[in-house]
């Protein structure tokens, strides 16, 4: 049985049985060179514990000196993502980065994705990747309403989202799998990925299953964080982008444009303005206040924690909540201003497959 099915003290021990092996086991062997363009020429650009569920380990983010793509390495193992990917969405684990966060992905943002399709030829029928429970076809509806949305997701959350009407049919696995590819191929005028490469082992192969499921003349929607962001060497591991351990690629957008076109497609839309998203400094906060405050009882965790640290953390928490408030303020305040600059956190590429 799976610990997250498990009662809670069942599931601290389920999870001491998994630690008592160490984590080592949870990475593939440290690469040598790039997985992008397979350059030797690699420095280390961040090391970092897991700030976000503060589960154990230390992970590590490698950049090229050729192409300058920034990856996890040595990659999480797929039982490694499974582990450090567990209870992320479970409200009584979240801290105080998820519950700030968690609504970063709002639906004026997600109407503003849905009309950089607007002056395209308005869709029939849409696939959104990643969708988790649909709210982005939800708000995408007010915008496009005659286009059909459909979503796929890794978790079941997609069904949720079928269940609620959000989208008209669901897809629970990876586009990469041959029996989805080949059941949906050809069969869409837009896919759109939000925040989704960054997570996937190998963007490369995402990015060509994708192309197979689109209509000739159909588009593609990405949207990535962007590594070349001066947030990054500003906030270091607060940089709430390096999303590690769950983040395992940054492309830079000059080697995601050139993979696009090596792939047939036009490159019609590159956007660095319209996509950030005003968290930086807010997240970075609530990373640094989640990682000083003490640790919620999560079943990773080897005793849950006393009456004291339960009282001192929500009294830290309560006081905090005014500097959190005033930096996320702030990063609205600033937002129409970094947006222009390199301070742009985020980027967005619509790329036509071409017949």
């Amino acid at each position: 049985m799976p610990p997250t099915s498990l009662p809670t003290a069942e599931r601290r021990a389920a999870y001491a049985a998994e630690l008592a092996q160490g984590t080592e086991r949870f990475h593939e062997p440290r690469r040598a060179d790039c997985p992008w363009c397979g350059s030797r020429r690699l420095r280390t650009r961040l090391r970092t514990p897991d700030l976000r569920q503060r589960k154990p380990g230390t992970f590590v983010v490698d950049e090229c000196g050729d192409c300058a793509h920034a990856f996890q390495n040595p990659r999480l193992s797929a039982e490694g993502l499974a582990f450090y990917r567990r209870d992320g969405r479970e409200e009584a684990h979240e801290g105080l980065a998820d519950r700030l966060l968690g609504a970063r992905g709002g639906a004026r943002r997600h109407r503003a994705a849905a009309r950089a399709m607007l002056p395209f030829p308005e869709p029939e029928s849409w696939l959104d990747i990643g969708t988790g429970l649909g709210h982005f076809p939800e708000a995408a509806r007010e915008v496009l309403p005659y286009t059909s949305f459909d979503g796929l997701d890794a978790s079941r959350r997609v069904e949720k989202a079928r269940a609620a009407g959000r989208v008209e049919e669901a897809h629970v696995g990876r586009l990469t799998d041959p029996r989805i590819a080949e059941r949906l191929r050809g069969r869409y005028d837009v896919v759109s990925m939000f925040h989704h490469l960054e997570h996937t082992p190998d963007p490369r192969e995402e990015l060509r299953a994708a192309l197979e499921v689109l209509r000739p003349g159909g588009h593609l929607l990405v949207e990535v964080p962007d590594p070349d962001s001066a947030f990054g060497p500003l906030l270091g591991k607060w940089w709430v982008a390096y999303g590690q351990p769950r983040h395992l690629h940054l492309m830079p957008l000059p080697n995601l444009l050139g993979e696009l076109e090596s792939l047939g497609c036009a490159i019609v839309v590159t956007d660095r303005r319209e996509p950030h998203v005003p968290y930086d400094l807010a997240g970075a906060v609530a990373l640094a206040l989640g990682r000083a405050l003490p640790g919620l009882d999560a079943p990773w965790r080897p005793a849950p924690p006393t009456p004291l640290q339960r009282r001192l953390r929500t009294g830290l928490t309560r006081a905090s909540a005014p500097l959190l408030a005033s930096t996320a303020a702030l990063d609205h305040l600033m937002a129409p201003l970094l947006r222009r600059t390199r301070f742009s956190n985020a980027y967005r590429v619509v790329a036509r497959r071409e017949p």
